[in-house]
């Protein structure tokens, strides 16, 4: 809270704080009611706009789950520490195969080190900016689900131990890892399965989660910490990126295009992040700020680089979102 006080008042800071378990709760409520939503208009109006427009927001309310246990894992989203512990792993975490503890050990040391050397994140954003050919050699990976193959895969892997453990070391490790994801899915799979819609749980929860959720992690990470103008200034080592409702609704949800706020003062929970964002302003900060009016400008940025003569790397893709930590994901050009 000291770090504050060079930002805010002491009453502005005590009020972009303040923790709510109704406002946690009305937000966990949104993003199912959005999915199931758009799971029902598809079933009652099976077209192809309803499909896509389910994907698109589906995959963008699984990335609002991922936000929302990111929250859970700083012990801001609920104000009532066992709801914050329970509903964020369960409601937000398993559901798109995340895990809040373990992400939460290696975020922290982002925080600690952001843009430094010691970074655990420092190369998601290291290699930018690269060319358009090879953004556009990435978005393909992303819809086409070769992204997700290669997370997937390695989450298993790791999950699955040294082949040298014997079976009940394994299924150990491998419970303790994947065990409540995979609960969390089974349950979902059963629940539209009862209402005789066992298909959209393949069609509306994990096509969404291999193809338009994977492409708005990587614009997200782009985003947050790309091509920044200065890696040792709290306010320019992080970017925060305005956005309007269709965007809010299809890839920023929860607050997340806040990121200079975020990582200024890492205790205000993600519905705060808006009055944070109007304080700073009114105390004259955002000129000092890494603020960008748009994410098309952003991704212009990143994508500035006129050769293509080295492959870019694309080694761990967002822990944010996967909630697993460390693991490598493969090279990709």
């Amino acid at each position: 809270m000291s770090s504050a006080t060079k930002y805010l008042t002491p009453e502005q800071a005590a009020e972009v704080c303040e923790r709510s378990d109704l406002k946690a709760a009305l937000l966990v409520a949104h993003a199912w009611a959005l999915v199931f939503g758009s799971m029902a208009v598809f079933a009652i109006w099976p077209n192809v706009i309803t499909f896509l427009l389910a994907v698109v927001i589906i995959g963008g309310r699984q990335l609002g789950l991922a936000i929302l246990m990111h929250d859970g894992s700083h012990g801001v989203l609920f104000k009532t520490p066992k709801w914050n512990a329970f509903v964020t792993q369960w409601l937000c975490a398993y559901p798109v195969f995340a895990d809040t503890w373990p992400y939460r050990k290696y975020h922290l040391v982002h925080h600690r080190y952001t843009q430094q050397a010691e970074d655990p994140d420092l190369d998601l954003s290291a290699p930018f900016p690269i060319t358009k050919a090879s953004f556009q050699r990435k978005v393909i990976r992303d819809i086409t689900g070769q992204t997700a193959f290669k997370q997937r895969r390695s989450q298993v892997l790791a999950a699955l131990g040294p082949a040298d453990w014997s079976y009940t070391e394994r299924e150990k490790l491998f419970l303790s890892k994947l065990g409540g994801p995979l609960v969390v899915n089974a349950l979902l799979f059963g629940g539209l399965a009862a209402f005789g819609q066992w298909h959209l749980y393949f069609l509306l929860w994990l096509l969404p989660f291999v193809t338009w959720h994977q492409l708005i992690i990587r614009i997200r990470n782009i985003a947050e910490h790309a091509v920044l103008p200065d890696n040792a200034d709290p306010l320019r080592n992080a970017r925060t990126t305005l956005a309007g409702p269709i965007l809010r609704t299809i890839l920023a949800p929860y607050s997340v295009n806040y990121h200079v706020e975020h990582h200024m003062l890492m205790y205000v929970p993600c519905y705060n992040l808006p009055k944070f964002h109007r304080y700073l302003k009114e105390n004259g900060w955002h000129e000092k700020m890494e603020i960008q009016p748009d994410y098309w400008t952003v991704l212009k940025m990143a994508t500035s680089k006129l050769s293509d003569d080295d492959a870019d790397t694309d080694q761990k893709r967002s822990r944010f979102v996967a909630g697993i930590a460390p693991v490598d994901f493969a090279r990709d050009g």
